[in-house]
């Protein structure tokens, strides 16, 4: 038996949905992070076992994305897993048959469902009626396949050797998924977490509270403020996300643009944290440039030519590691994957 199969078969993971950060314990989602760290170190060196042969999963996307689709179809076929990708044009739920038939069906087909979409209840709908496990690939109020990534990531950079040692904030529009799971992350594994936004633009009260809590038994330091260079001041990694999305009307866009300002993301925020050892980490994409076709749009309406949420100089610094953010969402889902299905 390969060291990794022994490891996760003592994880007692099987058969787990993974729909929010707070599903798992601390120690649970520790040891998905330290699984991972280990199942890119053999992919790396070519020894990589293949746990997951003749498994198959379903991966349903309400939401097109690139990095979680390349990571789930990559991780899976890397252990020896097959995948469906669902696109809306390619499944009927929610049109021609409801989320619980979807489920009960592709339970008969799959070893496990993957779920990326706007309703969080959907997700939740999904995994109450499929007899296999359900992961949440992102829904706008939780992205928990990106928190693996990202404190894996924090842990490949971070100056101390536990989560209390890690400092980090995030920056901009802090209602939705980003801000949320790195509220609560932190404060489920006891790191030193800062939330900064506009007062209108802050986790929602029962996300805080879901936050407190956790922080109470973890001994986590959790700052919610308005005050981005509140946020900022000691802190080792700098976080952000877009503050606009596709299909919102122009007028929001320069609304709410006006607003983040303060949120922006350049080379003064990075020196704000104090450290010369900060880093930036961003979900991606990343409005930092001109070279997309929305990005082109929204620095038309705003006059931000050199980048939105994170200027070009930062997102292209030394400071910058979300090419290894992005590069462990591939580690962290495969990771997921062995654990709950190996």
């Amino acid at each position: 038996m390969h060291p990794l199969q022994a490891n996760v078969e003592s994880f007692g993971m099987g058969g787990r949905d993974f729909l929010k950060e707070s599903d798992f314990t601390a120690a649970e989602f520790t040891s998905l992070i330290e699984l991972a760290a280990a199942l890119k170190a053999a992919k790396r060196a070519g020894n990589e076992p293949h746990l997951l042969a003749g498994k198959n999963v379903a991966l349903i996307f309400e939401k097109s994305s690139t990095r979680t689709r390349c990571a789930f179809e990559v991780a899976a076929a890397d252990q020896g897993a097959n995948t469906t990708y669902l696109d809306p044009q390619s499944s009927q739920l929610g049109h021609k048959e409801s989320v619980a038939d979807t489920a009960r069906v592709l339970s008969r087909f799959y070893d496990a469902i993957e779920f990326r979409g706007a309703a969080h209840a959907l997700v939740e709908e999904l995994a109450e009626h499929a007899d296999v496990p359900v992961y949440n690939g992102l829904t706008d109020t939780w992205h928990p396949t990106q928190m693996l990534a990202d404190f894996l990531t924090m842990a490949e950079h971070a100056s101390g050797n536990d989560w209390s040692d890690i400092s980090y904030c995030y920056l901009g529009d802090a209602r939705y998924n980003m801000g949320n799971s790195l509220l609560v992350t932190g404060a489920l594994l006891g790191a030193d977490v800062r939330i900064a936004a506009p007062a209108e633009l802050l986790p929602s009260p029962e996300i805080q509270a879901l936050a407190t809590d956790l922080a109470a038994e973890s001994g986590a330091r959790v700052t919610i403020t308005e005050d981005p260079a509140t946020a900022l001041a000691g802190a080792q990694f700098v976080h952000t996300d877009v503050w606009v999305s596709m299909g919102e009307p122009a007028e929001v866009w320069r609304e709410r643009t006006t607003l983040l300002l303060p949120y922006r993301v350049d080379a003064a925020a990075i020196a704000a944290t104090g450290r010369p050892d900060a880093k930036f980490m961003h979900c991606l994409p990343a409005y930092h440039d001109t070279h997309t076709v929305v990005g082109a749009q929204i620095a038309e309406l705003t006059g931000l030519t050199d980048g939105i949420e994170v200027s070009d100089e930062v997102f292209s610094s030394a400071a910058s590691i979300v090419w290894d953010q992005a590069e462990n969402r591939l580690h962290t889902i495969k990771a997921l994957l062995v654990a709950t299905l190996g």
